[in-house]
């Protein structure tokens, strides 16, 4: 299996945990504001009941002189079967709605925020597997050129032109580089696993990547990363609609102070009997009708509850625009910061190609130079070393410029690639 970058990143999201839950979370608070602007809407409620009563006589209703004991019912029989339409105009309801339509805008920011954080973590590891594959390749063709020098001094040594300490230097050299190739494969191994995990629901390790690491990616203006910033920025956005839940939360504990009305209309039957028409004294008549029911609350005295609810609203609000303003300044910050770190990056990974490239020929020669009696033994050891040590700085310098464009698009949103 090939994997691109952009292959690795669509599996994360499918398999990360963390990323579903923030997905979850904003299904969740869509379904809240769902909920809420429910609340506002009228309902429609279908209700059958069948009330006995003791009646004080023999059995009868009220209308034909024979009370029952329970005056709150209409006859010793009474059967409800009633459609019921629900309305109730309440400025609490209509700032709830408000207040979780905001809160939904958050957990979409969140969820933004996740993705754009395991785009970071895909690319560290991807990039990481890419690079420490190279460093195993760099690893093996040490151990190539330690074996060779260990055969070179060997055979000068047969002729008499070095001494067997140079023998000696070389083996040693030698198995030092089998040593840390030995280590280059065991962090080739490791990272691929951790890789495996990350993008797979299964455990899978028969995969490739695609080898652009060090293909080159043009950096962003600054001017470009800040307009973007500025415009997608999900923690900006979500700080921005906390405070917003913040300003709802207090109009909805004032909404405490101010009355609530509700008004049910009920058509359907209301009868001593079970049936659409009765009939009393010889005469027909339908026991179908409709009624409305206004109330009107008015809230008196509750123990300063009210009172108390906004002073706490009011206090998360307060919280809520320090936040924002720490969002603001920490996305100023960022913006300087994560532009900066990447532009060293691509400024540093030039020179270290140029390195990686002259350390390459300076091993080459000083190899040449050796077998010709013109270097000393420590004079290849060094530049073997040097071999070495440069081109891993090289693959860590570009596995270092693509987490850097990485971490500028949780800022912007966009990930600049190839």
């Amino acid at each position: 299996m090939r994997l691109t970058l952009q292959d690795a990143l669509d599996r994360a999201r499918k398999n990360s945990s963390q990323f579903q839950a923030s997905v979850t979370n904003a299904g969740l608070a869509r379904e809240d504001r769902h909920q809420a602007l429910s609340a506002l809407l009228p309902t429609v409620t279908y209700v059958n009941s069948a009330i006995y009563t003791q009646s004080a006589g023999p059995i009868g209703t009220a209308a034909t002189g024979v009370p029952v004991i329970f005056i709150a019912n209409n006859a010793v029989h009474e059967y409800i079967s009633q459609a019921d339409i629900h309305e109730a105009i309440d400025v609490a309801a209509v700032q709830n709605f408000r207040r979780v339509s905001a809160a939904a805008a958050v957990a979409r920011a969140q969820a933004e925020i996740a993705s754009r954080g395991l785009v970071v973590t895909v690319v560290q590891s991807y990039y990481g597997v890419a690079a420490a594959q190279q460093k195993l390749e760099t690893a093996k063709k040490a151990a190539e050129e330690g074996q060779n020098f260990l055969k070179i001094t060997q055979e000068l040594e047969h002729g008499g032109e070095v001494a067997h300490s140079d023998v000696i230097k070389a083996e040693l050299q030698m198995r030092d580089r089998q040593r840390q190739l030995q280590e280059a494969q065991l962090a080739f191994h490791n990272t691929r696993l951790d890789f495996a995990v990350l993008i797979f629901p299964d455990f899978n390790d028969n995969f490739e990547l695609a080898d652009d690491l060090h293909q080159s990616v043009a950096l962003p203006t600054l001017e470009e990363v800040q307009q973007r910033a500025a415009r997608d920025n999900p923690e900006l956005r979500a700080a921005l609609q906390s405070v917003k839940v913040a300003d709802h939360e207090v109009t909805g504990a004032r909404a405490g102070y101010f009355p609530s009305l509700t008004a049910d209309y009920f058509y359907g039957i209301d009868a001593a009997h079970f049936a659409v028409n009765s009939e009393v004294n010889g005469r027909k008549f339908s026991n179908l009708g409709s009624s409305v029911v206004g109330t009107l609350n008015l809230p008196v005295w509750n123990w300063g509850t009210t009172q108390s609810r906004v002073k706490q609203a009011e206090l998360r609000r307060t919280q809520a625009k320090r936040e924002l303003s720490l969002a603001q300044r920490k996305l100023l910050a960022e913006i300087q910061s994560l532009y900066a770190e990447a532009e060293t990056a691509l400024n540093e990974l030039a020179g270290l190609n140029r390195s990686a490239e002259l350390a390459g020929d300076s091993l080459r020669l000083t190899t040449l130079r050796y077998r010709n009696g013109e270097a000393t033994v420590l004079e290849v050891v060094d530049a073997q070393t040097t071999f070495t040590t440069v081109n891993s700085a090289y693959h860590d310098g570009a596995v270092r410029y693509r987490v850097a464009l990485a971490n500028l698009q949780t800022l912007t949103g966009v990930l600049t690639t190839p």
